[in-house]
């Protein structure tokens, strides 16, 4: 068992990005506000998404270089577009996830405000990411990401009451705030797309450290993440809609009261004695995320703008981590009493540029710059193909309600 975990490398890390806010807070609430009504929309994002994450590692085990190099060769518009829309959004997501697991401490810890935490956990991440001890963290993430698993699915089953009546008719929004609820829902169902091109660079790092995996294996460790974050997204659903639908309980949209809320759901359900445990779990679950996006930007905007430029900048990782802080800091000031606006803004427009990423990932995977042998088949370029038009659609239908 141990063996086996330490060969997947690429995949949890895909876990422990995604296993954050559109899990701990997307999910949960739309179980809380539409019961089991929205799994439809859950599994369905997850299924149109699964080609385009997949495409990140199987692109970068076919060629050894991560997505960048291949949407340079697409054009230079494409790595252009790329960059300024990572620009646009990495801001918004970092607080995001910063805020969310600044809530949970405080209320783990019982002290400090949502502001005090999100400085003390911006400044431990950024610290942990100049002295490289992100490796330790890497090593752990996949037994916390099993824990958590393993929690949540008997928390789930032990939420099951007998007189419990369980609806699962599924609802499609038809008011503007519920449909712009499962655009935000969908937006980061597993995780927005762009961590494609994060899978790609992970990829990339662990074929250096052991050349012999094959495609096999790297496929079947990205297949594994990806059912971790499926199964357990179905979890947090199922907790919101078993504990709080219908009983006139809503979510708070302040950190720390949605901390406090969110961890009530597991003591309610395994007793308070596993209240500690699963706060912890649920803190270092999100402070991976908080960690990994923290590193993840940075390092794609710094080799984006190498390749671009042409040129080597020997200090632009740590140039675009300072700007990432200081602009996550700034944001997070202005919008600290309202954390549900903010993950709605970031969740919208991660959900809005899926589709450039989908069409990106298709056209680079099925053309000339992937060997043959490792482009995609028929049936998957027809299931791409399919996704592609649905989030079309789905992005021009929540445009159309705007107007």
């Amino acid at each position: 068992m141990i063996a086996t975990l330490k060969k997947l490398g690429p995949g949890f890390l895909f876990a422990g990005a995604a296993i954050g806010v559109s899990h701990l807070v997307q999910s949960t609430r739309a179980g809380a506000d539409f019961g089991f009504g929205l799994l439809w929309a859950l599994l369905l994002i997850n299924f149109i998404k699964y080609p385009f994450f997949e495409f990140g590692s199987r692109y970068a085990q076919a060629t050894g270089e991560s997505l960048l190099y291949g949407y340079r060769k697409l054009g230079k518009g494409v790595l252009i577009c790329y960059f300024l829309l990572t620009f646009a959004t990495m801001f918004t997501i970092q607080t995001a996830v910063t805020v969310v697991t600044a809530g949970i401490a405080a209320s783990v810890f019982g002290f400090g405000s949502v502001v005090f935490w999100t400085a003390i956990i911006t400044a431990i991440c950024f610290t942990i990411l100049i002295i490289g001890r992100y490796k330790v963290l890497d090593t752990l993430m996949k037994y916390i990401v099993i824990s958590l698993t393993v929690s949540t699915l008997v928390a789930v089953i032990l939420a099951i009451q007998p007189e419990t009546a369980i609806s699962f008719k599924q609802i499609l929004p038809k008011d503007p705030v519920s449909i712009a609820f499962l655009i935000a829902f969908m937006g980061w169902m597993p995780a927005p797309l762009d961590i494609s091109i994060w899978q790609s660079v992970w990829a990339v790092e662990k074929k250096k450290l052991d050349p012999s995996i094959t495609n096999k294996q790297s496929r079947f460790d990205f297949n594994i993440g990806f059912i971790v974050t499926t199964v357990l997204a179905m979890g947090f659903l199922a907790l919101g809609a078993l504990v709080m639908f219908g009983n006139g309980s809503s979510f708070s949209p302040k950190g720390g009261e949605f901390a406090n809320q969110l961890i009530s759901m597991y003591s309610y359900s395994l007793g308070e004695g596993a209240k500690i445990i699963i706060g912890i779990a649920a803190l270092t679950t999100m402070f991976s995320t908080s960690l990994t996006t923290l590193d993840a930007s940075p390092r794609v905007m710094h080799t984006t703008s190498e390749i671009l430029s042409g040129k080597i900048y020997k200090k632009g990782y740590l140039i675009w981590l300072l700007i990432l802080v200081m602009g996550t800091l700034g944001i997070f000031f202005f919008l600290v009493s309202e954390m549900g606006t903010l993950i709605k803004i970031a969740t919208i427009l991660s959900f809005l540029t899926a589709p450039f990423y989908a069409i990106s990932n298709y056209i680079l995977l099925t053309g000339i710059h992937t060997p043959e042998s490792a482009r995609p088949s028929k049936a998957m370029k027809t299931f791409s193909l399919c996704g592609i038009l649905l989030l079309i659609i789905f992005s021009g239908w929540y445009l159309s309600t705007l107007l």
